[in-house]
C-alpha cells in the first residue's frame, strides 16, 4: 500500500529538513535534497505504520494547493510504500490437500499469494 502526503522542504545553511503539516512531529532532514527526500519517505512510512499498529486514527492528507511556501522552502508530495515497513505476523490456515499439492507443483509462494489476495480483496 502506498500513501502520499504533502510536505514542506526547508533549506537552511546548505542542508535541508522536511515536515509533514498533517502529521504532527513527522520530520526528517538530510545534507542533500535527494537524501532529504529519501529520509522523508522513511519517516512518513514509519510514522504511518506506528500509528496503525497502535490503533490510532491517521489524518488524511490535505490538498497540496492549500500549502504555501516561504522563502527557502518548497512544497512537494512524498510517497511512501507501507508494505516494506509492516512487521510480519505469522498465520496458520487450512486449505484442501489437492489445492496444496497443485500449488507445490507450481512452486507457489503461499505467503506472497495470500498477501496479494488480501490486498486485492481489501482494495489496497
Amino acid at each position: 500500500m502506498k500513501i502520499i502526503y504533502p510536505a514542506i522542504f526547508h533549506r537552511e545553511e546548505g542542508s535541508y529538513w522536511v515536515e509533514f503539516p498533517d502529521l504532527e512531529g513527522c520530520q526528517s532532514f538530510g545534507d542533500t535534497l535527494e537524501e532529504t527526500l529519501e529520509n522523508a519517505k522513511e519517516a512518513l512510512a514509519a510514522y504511518y505504520v506506528t500509528l496503525m499498529e497502535q490503533g490510532k486514527q491517521v489524518k488524511s492528507p490535505r490538498d497540496i494547493l492549500g500549502l504555501k511556501a516561504a522563502k527557502n522552502e518548497f512544497v512537494s508530495l512524498v510517497e511512501a510504500n507501507l508494505i516494506e515497513k509492516s512487521k510480519a505476523v505469522k498465520k496458520t490456515l487450512t486449505i484442501p490437500s489437492w489445492l496444496n499439492e497443485k500449488a507445490l507443483e507450481k512452486n507457489i509462494n503461499f505467503s506472497q499469494t495470500l498477501q496479494e489476495a488480501l490486498q486485492e480483496r481489501l482494495g489496497l
